[in-house]
């Protein structure tokens, strides 16, 4: 089984990010005000944000805005790890293990910093999942997960899909590496796109 994506090429999503930060915002005591601090991080962040998309910052005004709000959050959110109320404590010290993750979208060009794009994407296989009655398996559920994320990534890439797959199938019996839904000599850029 392949390693998961280095958080260096992802972008977490930032909606669902605000919704744990509010989470956080409605328990007591030193985790509210986190939260509450984090909440008005994430609206500053996207208001800089809607500003660089309608062409009223640049990229690099962006970036300079962006940064005090950057280290803000990290530092909530080291200091959420220490908080001591446990589902905080556990939310931060997750957010914080892809914390590169947390910021492509200032970087790279084309990245947004929600899923929309993706969740677009999945949303044709929920709807198949729901008028077909799903899988009867957990096998079954792998094997539909790994495949909806072949054809997904190929149509995204403009690769052919029965080609991949071919090409993978022929490589397992002929026991090679099988082939990567990367593109070799990616560029992050690249593969921020593609995701």
């Amino acid at each position: 089984m392949r390693e998961p994506l280095a958080a260096i090429y992802r972008q977490l999503c930032w909606a669902h990010l605000q919704r744990d930060f509010k989470k956080i915002s409605e328990r007591s005591g030193k985790s509210g005000r986190i939260g509450d601090e984090l909440l008005a991080c994430v609206k500053k962040m996207f208001h800089y944000w809607h500003k660089f998309k309608d062409g009223t910052l640049s990229r690099e005004q962006f970036k300079k805005l962006i940064e005090p709000i950057r280290k803000r959050i990290e530092l909530l959110l080291e200091e959420g790890r220490r908080c001591g109320n446990k589902k905080t404590v556990g939310t931060c010290k997750h957010i914080l293990k892809v914390k590169e993750a947390l910021w492509a979208f200032i970087e790279n060009e084309g990245v947004e910093p929600t899923n929309n794009l993706a969740e677009q994407i999945i949303r044709r296989i929920v709807i198949w999942r729901k008028t077909s009655f799903g899988t009867q398996s957990a096998r079954g559920t792998l094997y539909l997960e790994r495949i909806m994320t072949v054809v997904s990534t190929c149509k995204m890439q403009k690769r052919n899909v029965l080609d991949f797959i071919t090409d993978a199938i022929s490589a397992h019996l002929h026991g090679l590496s099988s082939p990567s839904l990367l593109k070799e000599k990616i560029s992050p850029n690249e593969l921020l796109k593609a995701a």
